[in-house]
């Protein structure tokens, strides 16, 4: 089955919420210029330590520099790195020697034909790809969290090229998860505000949101 990130976890309690109705990954929010979903490092690393092997933590970052983002694994403990900023190629090398074991996954943020170009230079460099919605030319970068989707003829030529796994973000929820999957056929897909009610993660939705992932193999 396509896999499923749970983005915005906010508390231990979200957290065993998504393990427990099938998440195989969450995504935890620290610092970002504009969105949903942010807490404290302190929290950050308090989740994470809380969540059962193999479910992986994502720490997202807009930090985009290499010293900074070692600095915040090294703080929060979290097995994989979800790079929402564009960075220079040497960053993921830097990273990649000093935090070994942890993998990076870099957000392309879809706009055009050219996010096809841009995905494709990043592949090799990380662990995985996740196509999202946001805006990084407005003043406040949008980084994610945006609660919109995107043109998923672009998403899919990515994931067809690419040759790491490829998660799909960017307004999904219940009602239409099942047609992006089977419009883009990622390895995995992502959400936050799609499965939450006045911002708090809600199971029914959850469970909704799980059924039709589970009807698009």
């Amino acid at each position: 089955m396509t896999r499923v990130k749970i983005c915005c976890i906010g508390s231990v309690e979200e957290a065993r919420l998504a393990v427990r109705v099938g998440a195989s990954a969450l995504g935890l929010v620290s610092e970002m210029p504009s969105g949903p979903g942010v807490i404290s490092e302190t929290l950050i690393t308090e989740i994470a330590g809380s969540v059962p092997p193999p479910i992986a933590t994502f720490l997202l970052t807009s930090q985009t520099d290499s010293a900074e983002i070692i600095a915040q694994q090294k703080r929060c403990r979290v097995n994989t790195i979800q790079i929402c900023d564009r960075v220079l190629p040497e960053v993921y090398a830097e990273l990649r020697r000093s935090l070994p074991g942890v993998s990076l996954v870099q957000v392309i943020h879809v706009t055009d034909e050219e996010s096809v170009a841009e995905a494709l230079q990043a592949a090799p460099s990380v662990d995985a790809l996740l196509l999202d919605s946001g805006n990084q030319s407005l003043r406040t970068k949008e980084l994610g969290g945006t609660g919109r989707t995107h043109d998923w003829h672009v998403s899919a030529r990515i994931v067809e090229e690419s040759r790491v796994p490829v998660f799909l973000a960017g307004g999904l929820n219940p009602a239409n998860v099942e047609e992006a999957i089977r419009s883009v056929r990622p390895f995995g897909v992502d959400l936050c505000t799609g499965v939450r009610t006045i911002g708090k993660l809600d199971e029914r939705k959850l469970l909704e949101f799980m059924d039709a992932v589970a009807a698009a193999v």
